[in-house]
């Protein structure tokens, strides 16, 4: 009926042909406006991922769909590199919507600023910084890279090396392991990656640290250090090495209340004055010996030695001179410590996100077991030849005898 309505309306109806013609070319036209309208409409009803860049390359391609574009919110084209997946979602999703494996974000997440935000971030190693409280606290522990430790708390036992690591652990430049790893004399075989592994995540602003006190008395230890670093600083909390042996066999007592006597344990023969030093509590004791093992590795400077009797008397003087050996600024100051009576020690005060001040365990501060005092002068003059060369060595009297 179409046909001979045009037909007999436009041409003669004694020229069939040239009415079929017209028909034909009229179709036609119809058809190609047709294809043109789903060709532009098919982006609203296609939803395969794999014909996405197809899609924004025609889009960006019609200069008569540019206001469609700027103006529809419903999808968000992936530019070319961006990996997959990292799509905006529509303001319609709601302003709790969330990225596919992201975080929570806010009602103007899909703007252009703030996908520029984003990127810049990423691309500068910056942290994305959420408005998801929680997605930030989970996130914060993942900023950085674990890195092997620019410096070490090499020792001694009950010299007081845990008391430094937690007081110079509140820098915000400083990032420790808490428990011991004891990896260049127990662990050592396990290799530098499993002692990667123990590390905290640091920023390349900030120093990672250890504390294994065994190492100082460790003969390999120099040498294995060095091969990881020769650039490592060293830290030695050094004690009067009698108070320091009396404390040593005091945890010992508490772990085997069985053990002989200190004094058996201190002397080959006490009538003669003769010490025993194959007992290590006793062995530690003797600091230059075991520093000079150190200096065939690293140079004096990098060694600093710390007082364990003022780091009692005086934890912010001590802790001072720690942060300028480390390069750091003098942030822990006296206003971060306390003298606890009880404990007959420093203790840190209340951070603003506790509500307990922070001291160190109950094994610290044990009450010492009572020494003859005559054992006790034997002992001094036992150590009083090493104390001096000790002295001499790092050029500071600690006046321990």
């Amino acid at each position: 009926m179409a046909y001979r309505f045009l037909t007999s309306r436009v041409v003669p109806s004694s020229n069939r042909l040239s009415r079929r013609s017209l028909f034909i070319a009229t179709l036609c036209l119809s058809f190609t406006y047709l294809c043109y309208s789903l060709l532009f409409c098919s982006d609203a009803i296609m939803q395969s991922e794999g014909d996405e860049p197809h899609r924004c390359l025609l889009l960006h391609s019609a200069a008569a769909t540019k206001k469609l574009l700027q103006k529809s919110s419903s999808y968000y084209c992936t530019p070319p590199g961006e990996p997959r997946g990292v799509r905006e979602l529509s303001p319609s999703a709601g302003a709790g919507a969330r990225r596919p494996g992201g975080g929570g974000g806010s009602g103007g997440g899909g703007s252009a600023a703030a996908r520029n935000q984003s990127r810049s971030s990423a691309s500068s190693g910056a942290p994305d910084r959420r408005s998801n409280s929680s997605a930030a606290g989970a996130g914060a522990a993942k900023f950085g890279n674990k890195k092997l430790p620019n410096a070490i708390i090499v020792g001694v036992k009950k010299g007081g090396t845990r008391a430094v690591l937690e007081f110079i652990r509140i820098h915000p430049d400083v990032r420790a392991v808490g428990t011991e790893p004891h990896f260049f004399d127990r662990n050592y075989d396990r290799g530098f990656d499993w002692y990667r592994g123990l590390m905290p995540r640091t920023l390349d602003s900030q120093i990672t640290m250890e504390k294994t006190p065994s190492y100082f008395v460790t003969r390999e230890a120099p040498r294995r250090i060095s091969s990881m670093s020769r650039n490592t600083k060293l830290i030695v909390v050094v004690r009067n090495p009698v108070t320091r042996a009396i404390s040593d066999y005091t945890q010992t007592l508490s772990k085997k209340p069985d053990i002989p006597t200190f004094e058996v344990l201190a002397f080959k023969n006490k009538s003669l004055g003769l010490v025993d030093t194959s007992w290590n509590a006793i062995r530690i004791g003797m600091y230059i010996l075991h520093l000079e093992n150190w200096l065939q590795y690293f140079p004096l400077s990098q060694i600093h030695f710390v007082s364990g009797e003022m780091l009692i008397t005086d934890p912010a003087g001590e802790l001072a001179r720690v942060q300028d050996f480390l390069g750091l600024k003098r942030i822990v100051t006296d206003k971060h410590f306390y003298f606890n009576k009880t404990k007959g020690f420093p203790c840190l005060k209340k951070p603003e996100s506790s509500s307990l001040p922070r001291c160190l365990g109950k094994s610290k501060g044990r009450t010492h077991v009572q020494i003859d005092q005559e054992v006790i002068e034997k002992l001094r003059e036992f150590y009083r030849p090493y104390n001096i060369k000790f002295y001499e060595m790092v050029g500071h009297d600690f006046r321990w005898d």
